[in-house]
């Protein structure tokens, strides 16, 4: 089977590939991307946990969320949430803010410090993303822009099924 990395058989890939070797094979420039995606971030000026990044893009995205709501939509316990929103806002990146019409309920809120680093952590990792994507023939871009987009819609046609082929 070969792999994007150049290991393997020695057999080239094409279009004709069974999903499942292209599927290792996305899976190896999926570990790289990750790879320069982590590098970039930790570049930033306050080194966060992908964890802690996780939760400021989910709350930038839905400003005002509730522990629960958190916890929740990032599939962690609430206690887990807690400890980690204790951090973000130790480091003056979020804050708790009682809701405006429920008493008994706390808004979890970023901070314009929060913002920052948040834009921060994008600008690296699209200037990271950017240098290996200047590697590339004009061609491969094209083309890996156009799978991209494929992939997502086949992956909206499907239900975002993520336990497995369908049966």
């Amino acid at each position: 089977m070969t792999r994007l990395s150049g290991s393997g058989d020695g057999r080239s890939s094409g279009p004709g590939d069974d999903p499942l070797s292209v599927a290792l094979e996305i899976a190896d420039a999926v570990d790289g991307l990750a790879n320069v995606w982590s590098v970039a971030a930790q570049g930033a000026s306050l080194r966060l946990s992908p964890h802690q990044l996780r939760a400021l893009r989910v709350l930038e995205s839905e400003p005002g969320l509730n522990l629960t709501t958190l916890a929740e939509s990032m599939d962690i316990g609430p206690p887990t949430a807690s400890r980690l929103c204790d951090r973000l806002e130790a480091a003056g990146l979020l804050e708790r803010l009682l809701h405006p019409h429920r008493r008994r309920e706390v808004q979890l809120v970023l901070t314009g410090r929060g913002r920052q680093i948040l834009n921060e952590v994008a600008t690296r990792r699209s200037q990271a993303l950017a240098v290996v994507l200047a590697a590339m023939e004009p061609g491969e871009r094209a083309a890996l822009g156009g799978g991209l987009r494929a992939f997502l819609t086949a992956q909206g046609d499907t239900g975002r099924n993520i336990d497995g082929p369908e049966r």
